[in-house]
């Protein structure tokens, strides 16, 4: 039973589950939904990012994007514009309300943080850290040589290499 409970996979899984259910109470609290944090943090990160962009990053579908945005939209948070160069395209933007939400956020995040580190060293953080890292940057560096490969398969895209 011990070796199933140092599964690398399943303590992975299990972490980032736990994280999730955390940070779903934590937005409960101030009326939002996790998803809800997560596109106001993008939209931070990337101001005037579209709808499309956005429910990728997400790994959503695009109508999930556009409901989360109209509720953040009706709480005056976020606004759509319209993408100067393409009428079909909208971008969003953060209006200043959401700026009190992303610094509440930022504080449960930290909390949180201190939280998962409770009773680990800087040091093995850091290794954590650096290990995650480069297990990110495998699966990235996988997941597009897969489609590449898969691209390479198709023989319409055989034709235009």
């Amino acid at each position: 039973m011990d070796e199933f409970h140092r599964d690398l996979m399943f303590l992975l899984h299990d972490v980032a589950r736990l994280l999730r259910v955390d940070a779903d109470k934590r937005a409960r609290l101030h009326d939002m939904t996790r998803a809800q944090w997560g596109i106001l943090i993008w939209l931070e990160r990337q101001p005037g990012i579209s709808q499309k962009e956005l429910a990728e990053f997400l790994e959503v579908e695009p109508i999930t994007v556009a409901r989360l945005i109209d509720r953040l939209e009706a709480r005056g948070m976020v606004e759509r514009r319209p993408d100067p160069r393409d009428r079909r395209i909208w971008r969003l933007h953060l209006l200043p309300p959401a700026r009190a939400v992303l610094r509440e956020i930022d504080h449960q995040r930290a909390d949180m943080t201190r939280m998962l580190t409770n009773g680990i060293n800087e040091q093995s953080i850091e290794i954590m850290t650096e290990a995650l890292l480069r297990m990110k940057a495998t699966l990235t560096q996988e997941s597009h040589s897969s489609r590449r490969g898969a691209d390479i398969a198709d023989p319409a895209a055989r034709e235009a290499v």
